[in-house]
């Protein structure tokens, strides 16, 4: 069953080709199971009033992938975690949210749970929430620090509340006042810091 890629894109629009010529590269040896639509948001008003000039934007099976920059490397592992029993949330990217779509609720939240693994809690299907422990505050605050760093260059950012041999992180995307795909990739990259 092939995956369906969506790629919206505007005329004149210079990140628009490259991204088209990355995806067109990545998939012409035929060895995806890719079915690739450009999708020029110009054509449809309700398009260009979603969009604006926030392109080009990739949808993978229904699910925003890719915003501006997407590489052969990021696009080929996103592919091939869809047909090998989904993604690797820890190495997708953080897409910024912006508005306008309603948090994820119910099987969309288990599903992706489900990828994130153990330690993380759902709380009122609004937040993810999870308490790291460490021997002492060094550990903790450099814990912390790494958890930061993440943070500023996936544009995301959690609550963090550091005390002694505690790090309790808190996720969520405030624009929606809930949950989406984001925070999950968040926590997965979290996880990788340990």
């Amino acid at each position: 069953m092939d995956i369906e890629v969506i790629l919206y894109t505007r005329r004149e629009c210079h990140l628009c080709e490259e991204a088209k010529a990355t995806i067109l590269g990545a998939i012409s040896s035929g060895l995806l199971p890719v079915r690739f639509m450009e999708i020029d948001v110009d054509s449809d008003p309700l398009l260009v009033k979603r969009f604006t000039d926030d392109v080009p934007v990739i949808f993978v099976d229904g699910v925003e992938a890719f915003r501006h920059r997407v590489t052969a490397d990021q696009f080929v592992a996103r592919i091939l975690g869809r047909t090998h029993g989904g993604p690797v949330l820890a190495d997708e990217g953080c897409v910024p949210c912006r508005g306008g779509v309603p948090p994820l609720r119910g099987e969309g939240i288990t599903e992706l749970a489900r990828q994130l693994g153990s330690g993380w809690a759902v709380r009122e299907e609004h937040h993810l929430e999870r308490e790291f422990r460490f021997e002492d505050f060094s550990q903790g605050l450099a814990f912390t620090n790494r958890v930061g760093a993440v943070a500023e260059a996936e544009g995301h950012h959690p609550d963090i509340l550091l005390s002694w041999g505690r790090v309790l992180i808190t996720i969520w995307t405030h624009k929606i006042d809930g949950l989406s795909r984001a925070d999950f990739v968040l926590a997965a990259k979290i996880d990788r810091l340990l």
